[in-house]
């Protein structure tokens, strides 16, 4: 149970990629029952929005009911509210009576825009990115990492990123158990929808105007940005690219690290294997498996560690591959910062 010692009543703010993967994470957690989503806003048309949800060319059959009513969706049997609002002053977010908005849209990232949500009726907002600074938001929170920093008195929160929760876990025990002196990261992601399928006019980043489907796309990234704030004993010792690669789902990290410490690869592969089966079983899972990325489309993990990959280039060098499903550990990631977030907040009187 949350902290209200009743169910929590959620509202999402834009229905796309995260925002229907954290609904259907949602119905497949068995926390599902101390939570309510009872409010949906999304520009997009409702029977787009049910056809959506019942169909998933990634993640498969929704296996439940949905249907359309009046200015809403039923879902298995639950009414969830339908407003097509471009503005968050536009929506009642008063009249929905909610406990958090998680905000899956993307469009806000600054606090002054977040902060209209909060004037417009929201009492408190989960961002699924890291706002455009840690200044923008309260906290950032990536679990496993710092959810016990959470007070209870925050009203905007960022769940980090895809890319941040499969690293920084990993960063994080290395750091600790053999010391970390320099961070090369490299990202190999699966395409997103600020790509075109062909040639088009879609962005001012030139490289973003190539077709997503038949190339492999170098794009910017604040990856490193990301990491220094999670933990930031490594600022100024991270550097981070990103290549796009045609694919639906499932992205991966290239990881290379020079460590203070002695290792060898036999030692790291240990090392990550035993916390996947202890401290960080629910985030972290490590395989030696003959892998290919479909394998891990639909896993919650945050990120699993592809031990026949690891390298080391002398003593002090090593290289290691991250395997993550950028949408479906994402959005567990997101259900989980919402229950601890939830578990510090005042009782209603």
């Amino acid at each position: 149970m949350t902290g209200l010692n009743r169910p929590l009543r959620l509202a999402i703010n834009g229905y796309g990629r995260i925002g229907r993967c954290f609904l259907r994470a949602l119905l497949e957690s068995p926390e599902k029952n101390n939570f309510l989503i009872v409010a949906i806003n999304e520009p997009a048309n409702l029977e787009s929005m049910a056809y959506l949800t019942r169909f998933d060319s990634t993640h498969g059959r929704f296996t439940g009911q949905v249907e359309t009513g009046e200015n809403c969706l039923l879902i298995n049997g639950q009414t969830i509210a339908v407003d097509h609002a471009r503005r968050p002053e536009d929506v009642d977010w008063y009249g929905h009576e909610i406990d958090l908005l998680i905000e899956c849209s993307g469009a806000y990232g600054q606090r002054a825009d977040l902060s209209r949500f909060l004037a417009a009726g929201c009492p408190r907002l989960l961002l699924s990115h890291p706002g455009f600074s840690a200044e923008d938001v309260d906290a950032t929170i990536v679990n496993g990492i710092n959810q016990n920093s959470l007070n209870g008195s925050e009203r905007l929160v960022s769940a980090a990123s895809c890319t941040t929760n499969a690293i920084v876990p990993v960063l994080d025990l290395l750091d600790r158990e053999v010391g970390i002196d320099q961070v090369l990261l490299t990202t190999l992601h699966s395409a997103m929808n600020d790509q075109p399928l062909i040639d088009g006019y879609h962005h001012d980043d030139l490289r973003r105007t190539r077709s997503a489907m038949q190339s492999i796309i170098p794009v910017s990234t604040g990856l490193a940005r990301g990491v220094e704030r999670l933990l930031p004993q490594l600022t100024g010792r991270v550097q981070a690219k990103a290549i796009r690669v045609p694919t639906l789902n499932v992205s991966a990290i290239d990881l290379t690290v020079s460590t203070e410490r002695p290792v060898s690869a036999h030692s790291i592969n240990l090392l990550l294997a035993e916390a996947a089966r202890g401290p960080l079983k629910r985030l972290l899972a490590y395989s030696e498996a003959a892998h290919a990325s479909i394998d891990f489309n639909h896993d919650p993990h945050s990120a699993i560690v592809d031990g026949s990959q690891t390298r080391t280039a002398g003593t002090h060098l090593v290289n290691l591959f991250v395997w993550f499903d950028n949408e479906w550990g994402f959005a567990n990631r997101m259900l989980e910062v919402a229950k601890h977030w939830s578990r510090h907040w005042p009782k209603p009187e």
